[in-house]
C-alpha cells in the first residue's frame, strides 16, 4: 500500500487545509486493497456473459436435435400427391400415414339430401304445420304462430331449433321458395318432409318437392368397394384425408403417400447450423479480442470439456446390429436360466446366469467375458432394465440370433426378447455431414437425399431414441442435457455455479472492506477536522502569547510623558 503525505501548510497562516480533499485521499489509498478484488469479478463476470451466451445456443441446438428425436416430429411427417386433381384431391397426410401407393376410382360423389317449396310471395302468411325428420330420426313439428307465420320468419326458426337441417329463403322472378338442406351427407341424411304447411294470403297449401337426394360416395381403393358419406374422405386410408372432386369411373387416380424428405432436410440442415453456432462460440474464446486481449474463456477448461464432449458424440458409431429383451424386468429383479446367442448364423452359445450374481447386470457381464461377438449392457429407464446386446457388425454377418430360456425369477414371468434390428446407418457421415477443420460441420444435400429416398427407416433409427439400444440421436440428447445450462450436472450449470460462489465470497470482501473504510473515514474525518480546527486556532493563540509577554515584560509598551 502506498502511503498519503500530508500538507498542512504553514502552521501561523491561519488557514489550517482541505480536510475533504486530504480524507478522499487517504481513502483511495485503502481502497487500493479492492482493486485485485473487483478486477477478479469483473474477469468472472464477463465469463459468465460468455458461458450464458454459449448455454443459450447449446439450447438452440437441443431444441434443432429435437425436430429430429420427436417421434411425432419431422421423420414422421407424411405428404401425399394425386395423379389427377380434377377427380381427387389430396388434404392431408399425418404422421399415422404410411408410405406408398394406392389406385382409387371414384365412381359417384356424395350428395346432400335438400327440398324446396313451391313458390309463395316472401310476404305472404303461413299456417298450419311442417314436420321434418332427418334419416331414421324422430320427425319434429313446427306449429306456425304469429312468430313464424312467414317464410323468412320460418326459416330463422328452422335454423335456431335442433332439426337437422339449413332453412334458406331463395328469391327469383316467380316468387320465394324456403328450401331445406340437411346437415348430415350422404344416404343417412335424407330428409322426409311432411304437415299441413297452408299460404293464408293465397289460400293455397304449400307443397315441398325433393331437389335432391342423399346419397353416399362410391369409389374403389386398390379394388376394395368403400362408401363414404361425405366427399372429404378421412378414413380409406390410415392418416390420409382426400376429397372427392369429381366423379369419374373409367379414370384410375395414383394416390403417393410418401415420406416428407424436404422436411428432414431442412432439420437436418438446422441441427448443422445450430451444431456450427456453438463450435463457432468455442473457437471464439479461444482467440484474443479487436483489442488484443484475450477472450474472456481463454484457456478454460470449460471450452475444451465442450469441445471434446461434442466431437465425441458427433463421432458417435452406433450399433449395426442390436437386440434386447422386451419383458418388462425390475431393476431389482433376479433371473435364473440360459440364453443362447449366435451371431451372423454361426453356432448358438450359451451362457447361464451367474447364481452369485443372478441379475440383469450379472448376466451381462456373463456374455462380455464369454466374448460371443456382442457387446452386452443393461439399459435402465426409471424401475425397468432393458438386456441390450449390440455389436459392429453390419448386414447378415452381424445379425444376432437369440433363444431364451430365461425366467424372471422375481414375476415369474418368461423373459422374452425383441426381434434383431439391423441398422444400415451407423455414423453422421453417411447423412452427408463432414467435419471442418474448425470443428464446424458441412451437410450435403444430395447425399442426405439420396439416403432418405432408399434407406429412410435406417435413418428413423439412427436419429431416433431406442429403448433396446443407444442411437446417435439419443446419445446426442443424453450428451446435450449434461452440457447445457440445466442443472444439476449440466457444464455450463456447474461452470456458472462455480463463478457465483467465488463472486460471491469476491463481494463479501469487498463489502466488508467498505463498511471498514468508511468507518475509517468517519474517524479521520473526525480527528482532521479537529487537527484544522487547531492549525486555525494557532496564530489567535501566538496573538494572545505575544501580548501576556508584552503585559509582563514591557515590550513594546510605548510611553507617553
Amino acid at each position: 500500500m502506498s502511503t498519503v503525505g500530508l500538507s498542512f501548510g504553514s502552521p501561523t497562516s491561519g488557514q489550517g487545509f482541505d480536510v475533504t480533499t486530504t480524507v478522499n485521499n487517504i481513502v483511495s489509498n485503502l481502497q487500493a486493497v479492492e482493486t485485485p478484488w473487483k478486477n477478479q469479478l469483473t474477469s468472472l463476470q464477463s465469463q459468465d456473459t460468455a458461458l450464458t451466451s454459449i448455454g443459450t445456443d447449446l439450447s438452440s441446438l437441443s431444441t434443432s436435435l429435437q425436430a429430429l428425436t420427436n417421434f411425432q416430429g419431422v421423420l414422421a411427417g407424411k405428404q401425399g400427391s394425386s395423379s389427377d386433381t380434377s377427380v381427387l384431391q389430396l388434404t392431408s397426410a399425418a404422421a399415422t400415414a404410411v408410405a406408398g401407393s394406392h389406385t382409387i376410382v371414384v365412381t359417384s360423389l356424395a350428395q346432400t339430401s335438400s327440398y324446396y317449396s313451391n313458390a309463395i310471395s316472401a310476404s305472404d302468411t303461413l299456417s298450419g304445420s311442417l314436420s321434418i325428420q332427418v334419416g331414421t330420426g324422430s320427425a319434429q313439428t313446427i306449429n306456425i304462430n304469429s312468430a313464424n307465420n312467414t317464410l323468412s320468419s320460418l326459416a330463422n326458426a328452422i335454423n335456431s331449433g335442433s332439426y337437422g337441417v339449413t332453412a334458406n329463403v331463395l328469391t327469383d322472378s316467380t316468387g320465394s321458395r324456403l328450401e331445406l338442406v340437411s346437415n348430415t351427407s350422404g344416404s343417412s341424411g335424407n330428409i322426409t318432409v311432411g304437415g299441413s304447411l297452408s299460404d293464408t294470403t293465397t289460400s293455397s297449401a304449400v307443397s315441398f318437392t325433393q331437389a335432391q337426394a342423399g346419397a353416399d360416395a362410391q369409389l374403389t381403393v386398390d379394388g376394395i368397394a368403400l362408401t363414404s358419406a361425405s366427399n372429404t374422405v378421412s378414413n380409406a386410408l390410415p392418416g390420409v384425408t382426400f376429397q372427392l372432386l369429381s366423379a369419374s369411373p373409367g379414370t384410375s387416380v395414383q394416390v403417393q403417400i410418401t415420406n416428407d424428405n424436404t422436411a428432414v432436410e431442412t432439420a437436418v440442415s438446422n441441427f448443422v447450423t445450430a451444431y456450427n453456432k456453438v463450435i463457432g462460440d468455442l473457437n471464439t474464446q479461444e482467440s484474443n479480442t479487436s483489442s488484443g486481449t484475450p477472450q474472456p474463456l481463454f484457456g478454460n477448461p470449460t471450452i475444451a470439456t465442450l469441445q471434446q464432449t461434442l466431437e465425441s458424440a458427433l463421432n458417435f458409431a452406433q450399433p449395426a446390429n442390436a437386440a434386447s429383451t422386451s419383458t418388462t424386468i425390475g431393476t431389482s429383479d433376479t433371473l435364473s436360466g440360459s440364453v443362447a446367442i449366435s451371431v451372423g448364423g454361426g453356432t448358438a452359445q450359451t451362457v447361464n446366469v451367474n447364481s452369485s450374481n443372478p441379475t440383469l447386470a450379472g448376466l451381462a457381464s456373463a456374455i462380455n467375458a464369454a466374448k460371443l461377438g456382442v457387446t452386452a449392457s443393461v439399459i435402465t429407464s426409471g424401475s425397468d432394465s432393458t438386456l441390450s446386446l449390440v455389436n459392429a457388425t453390419g448386414g447378415s454377418t452381424g445379425a444376432i440370433g437369440i433363444t431364451s430360456s430365461l425366467t424372471d425369477t422375481t414375476t415369474g414371468s418368461a423373459v422374452a426378447f425383441g426381434s434383431s434390428v439391423a441398422n444400415g446407418v451407423t455414423s453422421a457421415t453417411q447423412l452427408g455431414i463432414s467435419v471442418n477443420n474448425d470443428g464446424t460441420l458441412t451437410l450435403n444435400s444430395d447425399t442426405l437425399n439420396s439416403l432418405l429416398n432408399s434407406n429412410y427407416q435406417d435413418v428413423v433409427n439412427f436419429l431416433q431414441p431406442s429403448g433396446g439400444y443407444t442411437s446417435f440421436g439419443g446419445n446426442m440428447t443424453s450428451v446435450l442435457s449434461n452440457l447445457g445450462s440445466s442443472g444439476p450436472s449440466g457444464a455450463i450449470y456447474l461452470a456458472l455455479q462455480e463463478n457465483s460462489t467465488v463472486e460471491s465470497q469476491l463481494n463479501t470482501n469487498i463489502s466488508n472492506e467498505e463498511n471498514l473504510i468508511s468507518q475509517q473515514k468517519a474517524e479521520l474525518t473526525s480527528q482532521l477536522n479537529q487537527a484544522n480546527i487547531t492549525l486555525q486556532e494557532i496564530p489567535m493563540q501566538l496573538n494572545q502569547v505575544n501580548e501576556m509577554y508584552s503585559a509582563i515584560t514591557g515590550y513594546d509598551k510605548v510611553y507617553n510623558g
